[in-house]
């Protein structure tokens, strides 16, 4: 690993400038959970109000998926290119915006459409934010990953918050994300205009020095990437474990809504109380991680997950699932960002590339698995459909043990080196 330049370690290494484009990361990160989390309590009034039924329903979330599909690749072939800044400062702002296209549909058909268009921009994002998160840990000398992710469910709870009190409060779905599209739109662009490149980040295309006595510079060739069978391995755990977030955040209030009768406050209280235990595991996730370690944490957080997720099926009562919903966000809260973490020390040709197959595997499961919960749904029931959170957990204990990765050290302190005229 080349040691990082002076100028990046200005960036990142403590002064003011890195210390600011830390928090914007931190801010991109929350809006990223406030967004999407904000449309996870109303969608059983949408529901409601374009009459669709629960595989309607599923179709309509799977848009979300198909706008990442595309939207994931294309996104880390221009970090490659432009450098992940560049592209958290584009989709930041276009993902802030499109959250107001869903309140807008009035037929299944639009429904699908406006939730494609937010799927592709928060593909982008998830990618590009994660890649710049990974720089900006290697540059900083310490473990951040989690704390970095732990926004994100301060966001999602933020936004289930919003979204909660809203629809208790009788505001209607357009207006509510009508509002939060402007204020996520101000508060992505200072964010943007705040991000710095990190000391393992280029800010756009690599060039190779020029051979003696020429004038002329050639793109640095890339590094070979290997998609190993450990790779593909951690992206099916980094599958399994976002799997499980994508389905509560999307079929949670559903399920309360319409299998345990619960009212509309009520209902979005199960997400919120999700995302609270998110966001407190995954604060206290780096300290845990390095006390017992990678595997113990993922593992035993995911049979606590599982435990949880038995007793949300199984209840009647809709307070006790709530309680229960909190078990499984606090159980897999560490896990997908112990996963990117190991990929980035894994002997791929590049850690890029390693962080960015994990995330976007990952991710796609987090926008897929709502539509096919939808299709279990339709044919039996939304706790039937459930049963998957149980069996997914169990199976991300089993994989647990992947996250023994010691071919690439975690993090490397940037060196204090002297000025120099070059970057």
């Amino acid at each position: 690993m080349k040691a990082p330049s002076t100028a990046g370690m200005r960036q990142e290494g403590g002064g003011g400038r890195g210390n600011s484009g830390a928090v914007a990361l931190y801010v991109v990160f929350f809006i990223n959970g406030l967004v999407l989390a904000s449309w996870a309590p109303r969608i059983p009034q949408v529901k409601e109000q374009l009459q669709l039924s629960d595989g309607q329903l599923g179709l309509a979330l799977l848009g979300v998926a198909l706008g990442s599909v595309p939207a994931m690749p294309a996104a880390g072939s221009l970090v490659n290119r432009f450098g992940s800044r560049t592209v958290a400062r584009t989709a930041v702002l276009l993902y802030a915006a499109a959250i107001a296209l869903p309140g807008l549909a009035g037929s299944l058909t639009e429904l699908l459409v406006s939730l494609a268009v937010l799927g592709a921009a928060v593909g982008a994002l998830d990618v590009a934010m994660n890649a710049h998160a990974v720089d900006v840990e290697r540059s900083s000398g310490r473990a951040r990953l989690s704390s970095f992710h732990a926004l994100f469910s301060a966001g999602a709870l933020a936004g289930a918050l919003v979204g909660t009190l809203a629809a208790a409060g009788g505001v209607t779905p357009r207006a509510q994300f009508t509002a939060s599209a402007v204020v996520a739109v101000l508060a992505a662009g200072a964010a943007a205009a705040a991000l710095r490149p990190a000391a393992h980040q280029s800010p756009g295309p690599v060039r190779a020095r020029s051979a003696p006595g020429s004038s002329a510079t050639a793109p640095a060739p890339a590094p070979v990437s290997r998609f190993t069978p450990r790779l593909l391995l951690l992206s099916g755990l980094g599958l399994c474990v976002l799997l499980i977030e994508g389905v509560v955040t999307d079929w949670g209030s559903v399920y309360l809504a319409d299998s345990l009768d619960a009212g509309p406050g009520l209902a979005g209280a199960g997400y919120a109380a999700f995302a609270v235990a998110m966001t407190a595991g995954r604060l206290g996730g780096d300290w845990t991680a390095g006390r017992f370690g990678p595997v113990r944490v993922v593992r035993v957080g995911a049979l606590l997950t599982a435990a949880g997720a038995m007793v949300v099926i199984v209840t009647g009562n809709p307070v006790v699932a709530v309680v229960f919903f909190a078990l499984v966000g606090l159980g897999i809260a560490a896990s997908f960002p112990l996963v990117v973490s190991g990929a980035s020390r894994l002997h791929t040709g590049s850690p890029g590339t390693a962080v960015a197959t994990v995330s976007t595997t990952g991710y796609f499961a987090f926008l897929a698995g709502p539509p096919l919960i939808g299709f279990l749904a339709s044919h039996s029931s939304v706790r039937v459909a459930l049963l998957a959170l149980p069996v997914l957990a169990v199976a991300t204990a089993l994989l647990a043990s992947l996250l023994a990765v010691k071919e690439r050290p975690a993090l490397s302190t940037p060196k204090q080196t002297e000025p120099s005229a070059t970057t």
